[in-house]
């Protein structure tokens, strides 16, 4: 593989295949006060390990993995934690499925602030028990459909019932609509 310059020509540089280098995992502080497998705030700097967007800039669709040795990775998106799930060879960066010891998505039936104004103090769901709602006229953060996930089967239904879609359990997202709402792209991670 070559190496980049900017004083290098287009001829000079040898650039393989579309390369990606995956976000590093955020390892647990424990001064942070929470459990090893606790949900946390995502970190400002913490990157999607699929997308390589910042989480913490979408708060309200955000959710994590935790992985056996405390490690975790901060996604953007349910649909990213979706991917990263569903092709960890790709994403994962050597990391086993096995590992996995707590995933979290944003509860989009939570508000953001409290009628008192105070931001709630976990709006943090286990992602295996939320329900989500596929088909929505909800934008995610790459301001395509996504997945919004609610704690309960009821709050689902009635944001489809206001903004469309259908109702899934985790075990309802499946290979072929992750496909279809992540698109397909042709670079590799390293």
């Amino acid at each position: 593989m070559g190496v980049w310059s900017p004083f290098a020509s287009a001829q000079d540089v040898a650039l393989e295949a579309d390369l990606c280098l995956v976000a590093p995992t955020t390892p647990y502080d424990p001064a942070s006060g929470l459990g090893p497998t606790q949900a946390r705030t995502v970190p400002p700097e913490a990157r999607c390990p699929v997308c390589g967007m910042f989480p913490a800039r979408a708060p309200d669709w955000a959710a994590q993995i935790i992985f056996d040795d405390g490690d975790a990775h901060f996604f953007d998106s349910p649909l990213s934690l979706f991917m990263y799930l569903h092709d960890m060879a790709r994403y994962g960066s050597g990391r086993q499925a096995q590992q996995i010891v707590a995933q979290y998505v944003t509860d989009a039936g939570r508000p953001p602030v409290s009628q008192d104004g105070m931001v709630p103090t976990s709006r943090w769901i286990d992602a295996r028990t939320a329900f989500y709602v596929h088909g929505s006229s909800a934008k995610g953060p790459m301001r395509a459909g996504n997945l919004p996930a609610f704690a309960s089967r009821e709050a689902a239904q009635a944001f489809a019932a206001s903004r469309g879609g259908v109702v899934l359990a985790f075990d309802g997202i499946d290979a072929p609509l992750i496909a279809r709402l992540g698109g397909r792209s042709t670079h590799e991670h390293d």
